[in-house]
């Protein structure tokens, strides 16, 4: 996590820093706030869409004063943010965010939150564009929803006794300790949600949150499958902490013998890029060497990495993670259950294996992130070291877009799955069950190539559990700066 920011380096060097010039030049020293300063500083050196933001331009300002007035023209460090992310008629920029506590930020990236274990997403009531309803995902162990009996398929209409709402969910579900009011899903035994109705119910449940870190190598399974092993790995989360517990799941697979493996991504929302190299390496094995995906960076960086050491734009699949040998099945075709919640690290596996093997997605669309972002600090060259001690500010920025070997990106709707079919509210069925209706999909074109499955008309998704954990659908990288950058500037990994 530490390492993550090295990369940022290059903009310093090679171009110089605008900036740079309105400091130390003359007698005039710059008012403006120091944390304004930093995120303009921060966005000019790596936002991935500066070139469309004509504020970040490097030759934006022409005097100390002028960019003085700028930084100052802003009332807080969330507007000058604010201003500078990309956003037009055609496209808006989702995902890049400011914080103004950086330590939470470090403690999600290695898997730790606050969590009261209840795994949950957020849907309209059928026929209304303001009432919400809520609905359980799964939960997580040895946890307060998992002591109090929360089970999945659970369905919640009111927080406190507070019916949801699409303007509400938010504020009621942010509290360390709040009740549920439970309700039933009633699909009236059609595929078609209009007739669907959410009825209150009398039963509650009062959930605590405390610190937990959370393994999101949640469920491995092996199924038999018309005589052949079948393996099903629930993953919730590319947290680089846990890639030693990855690996050990995919022993457990390839010491069964796995001829096909389901791979369930349905409620992940990213992460480690390499996390994901690593992940799509275990599937695969016998692409070593070849190229995964490649990255493309706004175009001051772009250029740098092309004449310091283009090499550094590609990543491969791997054989090992940092000296210990993958776990691989070799597999030519895989299964992934997917969602509208399923995101960034977890598009980027399926993107990066399209053009390899056959890749069967089934559920719904993508979220639709195929970028990936850095953190960035208030130092001198924006890493954790020597960070700026009179505030925790940081911003978290989109960086770069990732393309698969053939040049796929810029998926905004998502990928789209090869078989279509939503998940039943009613019938959500029970993880790594055989009858569980997407995992059942999957099964079924395993044993006989015919998928029978009904679609469901999608329920709009407003938010999920992980909506309410700041940063929480994040994808993020972890580089270090070509070593004669380092020498440049003298830093020490």
């Amino acid at each position: 996590m530490m390492r993550l920011l090295k990369i940022t380096l290059i903009a310093l060097v090679v171009f110089g820093f605008t900036t740079s010039c309105f400091e130390d030049q003359d007698d005039n020293t710059i008012t403006a706030s120091e944390i304004n300063d930093f995120i303009w500083k921060g966005m000019n050196a790596v936002y991935l869409y500066k070139d469309n933001v004509p504020d970040l331009a490097n030759d934006r300002f022409s005097s100390n004063q002028e960019y003085a007035d700028y930084l100052n023209g802003f009332n807080s460090p969330e507007d000058i943010f604010n201003a500078l992310v990309y956003e037009d008629v055609t496209f808006e920029d989702r995902f890049s965010f400011l914080v103004s506590d950086y330590i939470a930020l470090e403690q999600l990236f290695s898997g730790t939150t606050t969590s009261n274990g209840m795994e949950f997403g957020l849907r309209f009531v059928p026929g209304s564009n303001t009432e919400v309803f809520g609905y359980v995902r799964f939960v997580l162990p040895g946890t307060s929803a998992e002591t109090e009996g929360v089970q999945r398929g659970d369905i919640f209409y009111a927080i406190d006794g507070t019916p949801i709402t699409a303007s509400n969910f938010n504020s009621l579900l942010s509290p360390d300790t709040y009740t549920i009011n439970l309700a039933t899903y009633n699909n009236n035994g059609t595929p078609d949600t209009a007739d669907d109705t959410v009825t209150p119910g009398s039963g509650s449940y009062t959930l605590s949150k405390a610190e937990y870190t959370e393994n999101p190598v949640f469920k491995t399974e092996i199924l038999n499958v018309a005589g052949n092993n079948v393996g099903y790995l629930m993953y919730n989360g590319f947290t680089s902490n846990f890639d030693t517990q990855l690996n050990a799941a995919f022993g457990t697979l390839s010491g069964a013998n796995v001829t096909d493996l389901v791979l369930d991504l349905r409620y992940n929302p990213g992460g480690s890029v390499n996390t994901a190299i690593l992940l799509s390496s275990m599937i695969t094995g016998q692409f070593t060497g070849d190229v995964f995906t490649t990255e493309e960076w706004n175009s001051d960086l772009q250029a740098a990495f092309q004449a310091d050491n283009p090499e550094s734009l590609i990543n491969r699949f791997k054989d090992n993670d940092d000296g210990a040998t993958l776990n691989s099945l070799n597999l030519n075709k895989v299964y992934i259950l997917t969602t509208r919640s399923s995101a960034s690290a977890s598009e980027l596996v399926i993107n990066g294996l399209n053009p390899y093997i056959n890749v069967v997605q089934i559920g719904a669309n993508t979220a639709g992130k195929y970028q990936a972002s850095i953190t960035i600090y208030d130092s001198a060259n924006f890493g954790r070291q020597n960070a700026n001690p009179n505030h925790t500010y940081a911003i978290q920025p989109l960086v770069l877009k990732s393309l698969n070997s053939q040049g796929v990106t810029d998926f905004d709707d998502g990928l789209a799955p090869n078989i279509s079919l939503n998940e039943d509210f009613g019938n959500l069925g029970v993880l790594g069950d055989p009858t569980e209706p997407l995992l059942a999909a999957a099964i079924a074109d395993i044993a006989t190539s015919r998928v029978f499955y009904s679609i469901t008309q999608e329920l709009q998704l407003i938010g999920d559990s992980n909506d309410l954990i700041p940063f929480g659908k994040e994808m993020y990288i972890d580089k270090s700066i070509p070593s004669i950058i380092k020498s440049q500037l003298n830093i020490n990994e």
